[in-house]
């Protein structure tokens, strides 16, 4: 059986680069065995005969009623899917899915029986707000950076904004290509309705949200764009580890400093 990707040029760009990101995420050490997950809103690059296909597999609820993704369709890493295998095979190790008519269920629709994330019903809470808010964000993405994570076992850095304007100062890049900062959600267990909600509120504000001694959660226009966003973090958190080890609390930029980027790049922050 062919591929849902064969002759859909823009479809395989989107899958190619989720499969570029998977690869990314596995080479920085973020993604340990089936690590992260990756969902990505693809509805507006679904066509006629696609929206046709049948169902490959039983439908099965998400868990919640999400009236905005009424017949939308998502890209989204498999469960118990590694990343290092996402980024060889992402259609062996992912799966394109269709919300249903009554926009509580899915169902898979291509290329294979795979079930999507556990983690989906909190992706798609996200997307469903970002629908209704009209947002031109399409992706989100969830995985664990070793040097964000570690500073989160410091409980100073979890006050509201300490360790965004920390990690702003270590580079410049940070605060231009990550401009809203990074949100903090308290320790909460993974999969939750509890965490969804909590990332969801911090959403509102951020476009990066820190779960303490678990990982980061971001959204993007792309997938790309939300790993942007993570990286430029990262960097700054390995800026900062590094030169506490080399014995010394790096300086950062000034406040002042920061103030003038925000003004010379018309950032929103």
């Amino acid at each position: 059986m062919k591929s849902i990707l064969t002759g859909r040029n823009a479809l395989k760009t989107v899958v190619d680069n989720i499969a570029e990101v998977a690869g990314y995420l596995w080479q920085n050490g973020w993604a340990e065995r089936n690590g992260g997950n990756i969902t990505v809103n693809i509805t507006e690059l679904i066509d006629e005969e696609m929206r046709h296909l049948p169902a490959i597999a039983d439908r099965k609820p998400i868990g919640v009623t999400l009236a905005a993704l009424r017949e939308g369709y998502f890209f989204c890493k498999g469960t118990g899917k590694r990343m290092r295998d996402l980024a060889r095979q992402p259609m062996q190790n992912g799966a394109v899915i269709r919300i249903t008519d009554d926009c509580a269920h899915y169902e898979i629709i291509a290329d294979n029986t795979i079930m999507p994330t556990s983690e989906l019903p909190s992706h798609l809470m996200v997307h469903n707000r970002l629908i209704e808010q009209g947002s031109p964000y399409r992706a989100t993405l969830h995985t664990h950076p070793t040097e964000l994570i570690a500073m989160t076992h410091h409980r100073p850095f979890l006050e509201k904004d300490v360790l965004t304007q920390l990690l702003w100062s270590m580079i410049p890049e940070t605060k231009a290509f990550c401009p809203l900062g990074l949100g903090i959600v308290p320790y909460t267990l993974a999969g939750s309705v509890q965490l969804a909600n909590a990332t969801l509120s911090q959403l509102e504000e951020y476009d990066v949200v820190m779960w303490e001694k678990h990982g980061v959660f971001a959204k993007g226009l792309d997938i790309m764009d939300a790993f942007d966003q993570v990286d430029v973090l990262s960097k700054s958190a390995k800026i900062y580890i590094n030169a506490c080890a080399m014995g010394f609390r790096p300086e950062g930029m000034s406040v002042e400093q920061m103030s003038e980027m925000t003004r010379a790049f018309n950032l929103p922050k």
